[in-house]
């Protein structure tokens, strides 16, 4: 979190925050019925955590892991730094 521009920056795994349409948001073969409810739960955090900050007065930035691996960590601070200099919200930085 960046208390001087009420920005939080969440970096999210695409398996445990279910990135929709991500070749790394996959459903593993065994337990499925475990998975699919530790998974679910994790995503309505999220949102539930998100919708609070931004109620907060927040602006909240995702980055997700396949971003990072696909353009790296720099890429993605330098969209960050652009977005904390604009209006925008919210901000969803992915492959």
């Amino acid at each position: 979190m960046l208390a001087r521009w009420k920005v939080a920056i969440l970096v999210q795994g695409c398996f445990w925050h279910r990135h929709p349409g991500c070749r790394y948001a996959t459903r593993p073969a065994t337990r499925a019925e475990f998975w699919e409810t530790k998974l679910n739960a994790n995503v309505e955090r999220d949102n539930r955590n998100q919708r609070t900050l931004i109620e907060l007065g927040w602006r909240v930035a995702v980055v997700w892991e396949c971003m990072i691996r696909s353009s790296g960590a720099e890429e993605a601070a330098r969209q960050i730094a652009s977005w904390i200099e604009g209006p925008e919200t919210q901000l969803d930085i992915s492959q």
